[in-house]
């Protein structure tokens, strides 16, 4: 039977200094700030996300979340928020993954693929060999309004771990996770890292008591 090791966990939607530091009291190896979206929860200014950027630990990854697709914008957004990751949440044109990794050295990339059906697993194989790692969602970019995360809405988690099994970098899982589902999400996708915004939050605001139930799940598998 194939080992599963704990995914490191990603709270996502970060809002505050505050936020930040209860997320990474119960165990989160990387926070998420999201900047600005067609939709979707968790938009912060991108001072407020400098401000809390700079008191992340260094141990601790810091994922922008961007929706731009022209390169130098979001090498000007990255010197500005001062993050380490970047999480393209939408497509890029060809060559911006050579051209973003020359221009930001040190800083990690991270593409999302949202997973609609089995075209996921062609898309992860052509991404793969520029990026740091995969964050599979379940979003809708060809909406008019589009959906680039925080849907809360859980994907096929078969096709998650096709694609986990078929590219060799680190893959992130999101959509709709929660406690209670985090364990059979594990178990079946086998991911290096988990992502949730919604799933540890009431009424927008972190919960204390979700984040404890969801990470005693996880640390239960």
């Amino acid at each position: 039977m194939e080992a599963i090791s704990r995914p490191r966990v990603k709270i996502c939607c970060i809002s505050s200094v505050e936020e930040a530091r209860l997320a990474i009291h119960y165990g989160a190896a990387a926070l998420g700030l999201v900047s600005a979206m067609p939709s979707g929860p968790g938009v912060i200014e991108e001072d407020e996300i400098a401000k809390i950027a700079d008191t992340i630990p260094p141990a601790i990854a810091s994922f922008l979340l961007t929706s731009q697709q022209d390169v130098e914008t979001i090498i000007a957004q990255q010197r500005r928020c001062r993050v380490n990751t970047l999480q393209l949440v939408d497509s890029m044109p060809e060559g911006s993954y050579q051209r973003l990794r020359e221009a930001l050295p040190g800083i990690a990339l991270v593409q999302v693929i949202h997973v609609r059906g089995l075209e996921a697993l062609e898309e992860a194989r052509v991404i793969t060999p520029y990026v740091h790692a995969l964050l599979l969602d379940s979003g809708n970019p060809t909406l008019m309004v589009k959906e680039l995360g925080g849907t809360g809405r859980m994907h096929d988690w078969d096709i998650s771990r096709a694609i986990r099994e078929a590219v060799d970098v680190p893959i992130f899982l999101a959509g709709g996770l929660k406690s209670e589902n985090v364990s059979e999400a594990i178990r079946r996708v086998g991911p290096f890292g988990l992502d949730l915004c919604s799933g540890v939050r009431t009424d927008g605001n972190l919960d204390e008591g979700k984040l404890a139930k969801f990470f005693e799940q996880v640390s239960t598998v």
